[in-house]
């Protein structure tokens, strides 16, 4: 799921503007400048207060942030912490997951390249990396598990946004979720915050930045974090070094619990609440549903609700993600489209936009009308070189992500490809002029495209890409306008 860049604002006092997120004092009541001698000196002991409390926060930063680093893999930015003198750094998974290698920029500036060696097991957004050539590097103490308490002071380091290395920012511990092993925290955490410390008064670590709660894509940071627990990293880190981690990333089992579905059944209604799954990446909640399908089917999978911001994954019978999708039913609800790349048991997740949204839900789950199953090829190019990968219907609208270049909007869509694959990305509108940028699994600009002319017309408001896949991976696609005005519905196929 993509993460939006949040704006900040303080409720009552400051707004965002929603073009440019220039933040302005509301004028809620005349502000009147008092004399200190109406209410008498601060006392001593309030000034001393004061003075414990900047030094605490003082000495936890002098600490631990020189251990703290940044983290550029390619196609996304986070942060880690240096535990150990030779240069094992931890992190989360959803930080280098799609990369062997990343560039690791330490505290003082130094570039050092690292190799990621390890995952946590089943879906546990943990990683290490070890950093190449290094001794004596400064590092961050693990406290002890069960030693974090709700209400203790916390405070977190990282490099928001992936642009304000070094960033620290103060809170406590709010609660405690000991079954998922988690620790939320009020201490302000953004995107590029991934993978960094949570530190307690000892500038210990007691946790592992991992998401962040919002109420809508618009939202700011309202003050609800989520950090992996010690607990959880202690286990993990013992490992890795006795080298029982896995050392690709790993994917929960999403099938287990799952409900069972038949194609053009009955419609289902569900329910989303704090004992339903969870997703790891953002901490989102789900429920999982299988039904069996063919090559060559297409289905149409419709989540519908008035409590939640749905959101659906549709995933292959190898556990890889087909397709996604929010809003294309229109408001809040999602629907997709997909033609099934291979015969198995596919996986639905019927997911939320945000970390933290409960409430119910209606799922339809149909084959399109007059679709057929393709014909088995044996000894062929394999089932999922042919046919629909992709098909998605958006909108560049209030919502979506502004590109930094020309401050044009886009969304974001994934697919997997195969080295040697031929694919075909088109992306169609009659609203406004399209732009396609489609990344290589490296995160590298692969290929861009403006406009092909449809000759009946002349009209030439649509792009293409015609490419040949040079690795396998994951690829990724910017649904882009021509200029910041594009705005409007589309349609994006890939072939």
């Amino acid at each position: 799921m993509n993460i939006q860049l949040l704006r900040l604002a303080a409720s009552g006092l400051l707004t965002a503007s929603t073009a440019g997120g220039i933040f302005a004092l509301d004028a809620v009541a005349p502000i009147h400048l008092l004399s200190l001698s109406q209410f008498g000196q601060p006392s001593a002991h309030t000034a001393f207060a004061q003075d414990s409390e900047d030094s605490v926060n003082v000495r936890v930063y002098e600490q631990a942030s020189p251990a703290v680093v940044s983290i550029d893999a390619g196609n996304g930015t986070g942060s880690g912490s240096i535990i150990s003198p030779d240069g094992l750094v931890l992190t989360n998974a959803h930080v280098v997951r799609d990369t062997e290698t990343v560039t690791v920029t330490l505290a003082n500036g130094d570039e050092v390249e690292g190799d990621v060696i390890a995952f946590g097991e089943a879906g546990l957004d943990l990683a290490a990396i070890r950093l190449r050539n290094q001794r004596n590097l400064p590092t961050v103490r693990l406290a002890q598990a069960g030693s974090v308490s709700v209400g203790q002071r916390a405070f977190a380091i990282g490099n928001p946004f992936g642009q304000f290395r070094g960033t620290f920012t103060t809170g406590i511990v709010s609660r405690i979720d000991t079954n998922r092993g988690l620790i939320q925290t009020d201490a302000a955490i953004n995107p590029g915050n991934s993978g960094g410390p949570l530190l307690n008064s000892q500038g210990e670590l007691i946790g592992v930045n991992n998401a962040i709660f919002t109420t809508g894509r618009a939202s700011g940071n309202i003050g609800i974090g989520f950090a992996i627990s010690v607990d959880r990293v202690q286990p993990f880190l013992v490992a890795v070094r006795e080298g029982r981690a896995p050392t690709t990333a790993q994917s929960p089992r999403f099938d287990q619990n799952a409900q069972r579905v038949a194609l053009n059944g009955a419609p289902i209604s569900g329910t989303l609440t704090e004992e339903s799954n969870v997703l790891p990446e953002d901490n989102s909640y789900f429920n999982s549903y299988t039904f069996d399908g063919r090559a060559g089917q297409q289905v149409v999978i419709e989540m519908t609700s008035t409590d939640l911001d749905a959101y659906l994954i549709l995933l292959a019978p190898d556990g890889t993600s087909i397709a996604q999708d929010d809003d294309s039913a229109g408001g809040t609800n999602s629907r997709l489209v997909a033609t099934l790349p291979a015969d198995g048991t596919y996986t639905i997740l019927a997911n939320t936009y945000s970390a933290g949204e409960t409430g119910n839900y209606n799922l339809r789950i149909a084959t399109e009308a007059g679709a057929t199953p393709r014909p088995e090829r044996p000894n062929t190019i394999p089932s999922q070189q042919v046919g629909v990968i992709l098909q998605e219907e958006g909108t560049l609208g209030p919502d979506s992500q502004v590109l930094r270049e020309d401050g044009s909007l886009y969304e974001e869509y994934t697919f997997q490809g195969q080295q040697g694959q031929t694919v075909t990305i088109s992306m169609t509108s009659t609203e406004f002029d399209t732009y396609l940028i489609l990344f290589d699994p490296s995160g590298q600009v692969l290929e861009q495209n403006d406009d092909i002319c449809d000759t009946s017309s002349q009209e030439c408001t649509n792009s293409e890409i015609v490419i040949e896949l040079p690795s396998d991976g994951t690829y990724t696609i910017l649904a882009n306008a021509y200029d910041n005005t594009g705005r409007g519905r589309y349609t994006l196929t890939v072939r």
